[in-house]
């Protein structure tokens, strides 16, 4: 499947910034599961100061605002050709070692509800059967609703909310797999909606490393693993590492954000 991607984000600040840095992570890689045929990353308001990868292979720029600029934005386009690979990435491994994905992180810590959840599942037994259970039980806990989460809550504070987004639920999904001693990751990208080109925001899931297949995806927003719609972009232990911008300003300039996205055959 080929699909055409156009993704604008757009800083805007209240009052002109001295100096404001942001990490990129939209420069996807081709591997078996998709091809890049042609991708591009232009900056208003900012220049490209390094690109370089990240100790999860993501290809990351480092964006600079001009100083004393109001608006950077950051738009990327390409093009895509995704293979079907019934959500196995497989055994491909960087440099973080598998112990590293067992590892919790502040937004992927434990706690009393991400316990009991874990509990599903068994890592001596059928792991792949009892990790799809896991991502059903976790979209019943937590239906999908945009209110009660932001983008820095954790995934027992999502659990607890009893609602989220795709970030909570992947990030659940990580905590509760690790606790149970299966390593699992964060998988930023995006998705080719049935009912819309334009969407709101990138998307998100979950991988775990299942015994003699390696690492397989779990989308618990949709209750599938990803397919040919899917479009892999970063890679992390929780949605900070692979988040497609994040940074830093000095000074009391109040930041907002504007996505645009359209994902599109």
């Amino acid at each position: 499947m080929k699909l055409k991607i156009t993704h604008s984000t757009q800083y805007e600040y209240d009052e002109p910034v001295k100096y404001a840095l942001q990490q990129v992570r939209l420069t996807p890689a081709s591997d078996p599961n998709q091809t890049v045929l042609n991708w591009k990353i232009d900056i208003e308001g900012g220049s490209k100061e390094l690109a370089f990868c990240d100790q999860y292979g993501n290809e990351t720029l480092l964006v600079q605002a001009k100083p004393g600029t109001s608006q950077v934005v950051i738009n990327v386009s390409g093009e895509i050709e995704t293979h079907s690979s019934d959500g196995i990435y497989g055994k491909r491994y960087g440099v973080a070692p598998l112990w590293h994905f067992v590892t919790p992180t502040p937004r992927t810590m434990a706690g009393p509800g991400i316990h009991k959840l874990s509990k599903i599942v068994d890592a001596d037994g059928d792991t792949l059967s009892s990790l799809h259970t896991l991502s059903r039980a976790i979209l019943e806990a937590v239906p999908y609703n945009m209110n009660p989460t932001s983008a820095g809550t954790t995934a027992e504070e999502a659990l607890n909310a009893k609602g989220g987004v795709c970030q909570d639920h992947a990030q659940i999904f990580i905590s509760a797999a690790r606790h149970a001693g299966i390593p699992a990751r964060y998988i930023s990208g995006y998705l080719l909606m049935d009912d819309r080109v334009d969407q709101d925001a990138s998307h998100a899931w979950a991988e775990a490393h299942v015994p003699d297949l390696g690492w397989v995806g779990f989308d618990v927003s949709n209750g599938i693993s990803p397919d040919e719609r899917y479009v892999r972009i970063a890679v992390g232990c929780d949605s900070l590492d692979a988040a497609p911008t994040s940074g830093m300003r000095l000074g009391q300039a109040a930041e907002s954000m504007i996505v645009s996205l359209q994902i599109q055959q």
